[in-house]
């Protein structure tokens, strides 16, 4: 069957909740559209700001540094660098520093890597044999506190104005449920998509925030981008992908069914954010221990490290 948008060539992706049947040309140029429909949307990228792009070497970070290569060509004077941190996870990130490495040389992009070891004197391996329990300290609640850590860290280090990542439209909704479940409604107002200037003027923008991981995916399979697929050998501790199969199995039955929910979770987002300024995680003190900026008196990385170094 012929393209829905152009007439002329094959359709080769159907895109359920709309009904569309795209060709390879179309469907690329509709991802690209998107991810620059957010960033108008949102503002996230001034004329001439720099970009630090948080690149694992999976599928997301990868797609999104080279749909941000591509369109700001088009559109804006923006330099643009790529940042890969390295958790030292024994057999997983080996690989893709390699993969990152040959796709920015590819593509023409600087890249740096920033060390779990280097940063907080630990690796995530070494965190998991140190840990007091399981249950009580999971993998993902350790490594999501050094990541965002390292990246801004990283950020500064190389004098970016932004810092961007490839969270997309089925993370976002994950999020918001995790956060739910655990009562962290101050977290829910935290989650609105307008970038918010924080820690010295460094601001962190989504742009693939309303693309479907499904249709990220395909963009790098028709691309030829090459990336990890090997998941975290961590993931399973988290109650992430049990929320990850719920949306897909709504969304199977349901199609538009994630849209509905992104939607929704925006207009709470702003509800609780607009009725407390202060719910913004970039209003903060200074952590008593490092000096980073915290909503605590001690900032969650110190807390971390303290209780892996009392073990």
């Amino acid at each position: 069957m012929n393209c829905s948008k152009c007439n002329e060539n094959d359709g080769v992706f159907k895109r359920a909740y709309s009904g569309e049947l795209l060709c390879k040309p179309c469907f690329l140029n509709s991802i690209e559209t998107k991810a620059l429909h957010t960033i108008s949307k949102y503002s996230m990228i001034g004329y001439g700001q720099r970009i630090a792009v948080g690149v694992s070497g999976g599928k997301d970070s990868l797609t999104l540094l080279s749909v941000l290569k591509k369109i700001l060509k088009k559109n804006n004077d923006n330099d643009v660098i790529a940042i890969t941190i390295d958790e030292g996870i024994e057999n997983y990130r080996d690989e893709s520093l390699g993969i990152v490495k040959n796709h920015c040389d590819k593509i023409n992009i600087p890249f740096k890597v920033f060390s779990y070891k280097e940063l907080f004197g630990t690796s995530m391996d070494e965190a998991m044999l140190k840990r007091p329990s399981k249950k009580k300290f999971s993998s993902c609640s350790i490594c999501g506190a050094f990541r965002r850590r390292a990246l801004d860290i990283a950020a500064k280090s190389v004098n970016a104005d932004l810092m961007a990542t490839a969270h997309n439209l089925d993370d976002h909704i994950q999020t918001f449920m995790i956060n739910l479940i655990s009562g962290d409604t101050d977290r829910i107002g935290w989650m609105y998509p307008t970038p918010m200037e924080y820690d010295g003027g460094l601001k962190k923008i989504k742009p693939f925030l309303e693309l479907y991981e499904n249709e990220i995916v395909f963009y790098a399979f028709l691309s030829g981008i090459e990336f990890q697929a090997e998941q975290c050998p961590y993931m399973n501790e988290s109650i992430r992908s049990d929320f990850r199969d719920f949306f897909n199995n709504l969304e199977k039955t349901h199609p538009g069914i994630k849209y509905n929910c992104y939607n929704s979770v925006n207009k709470l987002s702003k509800v609780l954010h607009d009725s407390n300024q202060n719910l913004s995680p970039y209003s903060k003190r200074a952590c008593l221990k490092c000096g980073n900026t915290s909503t605590n008196e001690v900032c969650s990385v110190c807390k971390t490290l303290f209780l892996l170094e009392s073990q």
